[in-house]
């Protein structure tokens, strides 16, 4: 059975096999680096060396902010 997040108030599914468990996981599946995200579970940010422990499920309110260059 395929997962489902929502990301940023976007739903994303997540097929059998490459379900994310972590934050950390989830960030890898995106393609997005962990040094250039601050991320954000149900109204709490959350620490950067805390991603690889943070467990992410269907329901949570998951908010990802990233950093980008430029002036």
């Amino acid at each position: 059975m395929a997962q489902v997040l929502t990301v940023n108030g976007n739903d994303r599914k997540f097929d059998d096999g490459s379900e994310p468990c972590t934050l950390a996981e989830l960030l890898e599946h995106m393609g997005i680096k962990q040094a250039t995200v601050v991320a954000e579970i149900d109204g709490e940010i959350i620490n950067r060396d805390d991603f690889v422990v943070t467990s992410v499920s269907p329901g949570q309110a998951i908010e990802l902010i990233r950093f980008v260059g430029g002036g």
